[in-house]
């Protein structure tokens, strides 16, 4: 049987540089090698034009074309009959070759230097194995393919939430056992400070909650601006992503009020996945793995599944819980409360608070935890709705429009970790408790 394109899929991961042989129109040869080649379907792929000028011009003078790939696993190599058919600059196949090659090339720096010119499309003549000298690598042991009815279940059960933190559990959660990956990340979209803000993980040593992205940075952020799935199945290759930014001891935390970003020690392959609904991304699920070439096509589809999934149950969540009303008769705090004088140190420039000069957290979480203590000197209340929260904020962030929910789970996560002396509780739907060991001072630097 012709093997077919869909045979070759671990060839497609960039993992070994593929190489193009071609002639100018007299016949003389050049060879070049390719950054990406990808599958648009059985009949094509389609090719990263970064070409010096001599394989562009001899493209365009002789359309019949010699393609080498590689097996990233195995190293068996194929040999591909293609002739040229159109070249874009722009549409679906472009930007997702183009992301795919700003993400990789920012790894090691590169991002200024490896801009695609084009998407180059190729019709495929014929396939063939080539020969090889000596034993190639065994082919690893076929994974389980993903189980459709495990899958359903793990959707039903993130659609069966309703707060936040569960949501975002549920989506871990569901990694892991359907697809049995260990280590993974949640990270919300910060409009107000452009940004992502890790809200959840597992398989790390240390959490990094509060950790945060820049926007369009990195993998992480080149798909949320995106809404596309990117990956990178070598980091061998590469330089890691979490190398890149502020690998800050916790003892550090106080000083430079950066969350260092975890990492996987020998990771990879990782994978950022858009969580988005009705086509806004919210966040982004982001997977490492200690294994090359670690996610299949159905993986990403799958991970897809599960991400988008969230993404709508947060969207429904944030709506619900802004819809709360004020109690009629609020709980408050009794006076004289026992227990040691807690300082909470509000800064204005970035919204960051310390609790007895320890950092907690920064940015919309930082400043509604002010807000509730404010509230809290002056009425003494200690049960709060999102609605208030959101109006209140809402002159000062007007960006505040969603996603209050998350920022206050990160507030609550990030207390916990801590171990603050004040704690954030649900306390019902859209409405939270704060606690404290004891009475609360509110100060601004300096005082």
């Amino acid at each position: 049987m012709p093997m077919r394109l869909s045979d070759l899929s671990a060839c497609f991961e960039g993992v070994i540089p593929s190489i193009i042989a071609t002639a100018s129109a007299d016949g003389m040869p050049n060879i070049s090698y390719l950054s990406h080649v990808v599958r648009v379907d059985e009949e094509h792929v389609a090719l990263s034009n970064q070409f010096f000028a001599k394989t562009a011009a001899n493209v365009r003078a002789n359309p019949h074309v010699t393609l080498i790939l590689v097996d990233g696993f195995t190293g068996d190599q194929y040999l591909l009959d293609i002739g040229f058919v159109r070249s874009v600059d722009a549409g679906p196949l472009f930007e997702r070759i183009a992301l795919q090659l700003k993400a990789s090339s920012a790894q090691v720096g590169m991002s200024e230097v490896m801009r695609l010119r084009s998407a180059d499309t190729f019709r495929v003549h014929g396939i063939e194995k080539v020969p090889s000298p000596v034993e190639t690598t065994a082919a690893p042991t076929a994974r389980t393919a993903v189980s459709l009815p495990a899958l359903s279940e793990a959707v039903r059960t993130i659609e069966r939430q309703a707060e936040a933190d569960e949501i975002i559990d549920s989506l871990l959660s569901g990694v892991r056992q359907v697809l049995g990956y260990q280590n993974a990340l949640v990270l919300i979209r910060d409009g107000h400070r452009g940004s992502l803000a890790t809200t959840g993980s597992i398989g790390y040593e240390r959490s990094g909650l509060g950790s945060e992205v820049a926007g369009g940075e990195g993998m992480i952020g080149a798909a949320a601006a995106s809404g596309q799935t990117i990956k990178v199945s070598d980091m061998s290759r590469v330089r890691r992503f979490g190398e890149a930014i502020s690998q800050e001891e916790e003892a550090q935390e106080n000083t430079t009020r950066i969350v260092a970003f975890p990492e996987l020690p020998g990771a990879m392959s990782q994978i950022a996945v858009p969580m988005a609904a009705r086509g806004v991304v919210v966040g982004v699920l982001f997977i490492e793995s200690p294994q090359r070439l670690a996610f299949r096509e159905e993986d990403e589809a799958a991970l897809a599944i599960l991400a988008g999934q969230a993404a709508v149950a947060l969207t429904v969540s944030e709506g619900e819980a802004a819809s709360i009303e004020p109690a009629r008769s609020a709980p408050r705090l009794q006076s004289g409360a026992a227990g040691r004088e807690i300082r909470v140190t509000h800064h204005r420039a970035d919204d960051s608070i310390f609790i007895d000069n320890t950092y907690i957290v920064k940015g919309v979480a930082g400043a509604l935890l002010r807000l509730m203590v404010e509230w809290h000197h002056g009425d003494g209340r200690i049960e709060f709705t999102n609605r208030e929260m959101r109006l209140a904020i809402g002159g000062r962030m007007p960006e505040i429009k969603d996603n209050l929910e998350t920022r206050l789970l990160l507030l609550r996560r990030r207390l916990e970790e801590k171990q603050a002396p004040i704690r954030l509780v649900r306390a019902g739907r859209g409405r939270v408790r704060l606690e404290a060991d004891g009475p609360l001072v509110l100060r601004e630097p300096g005082e």
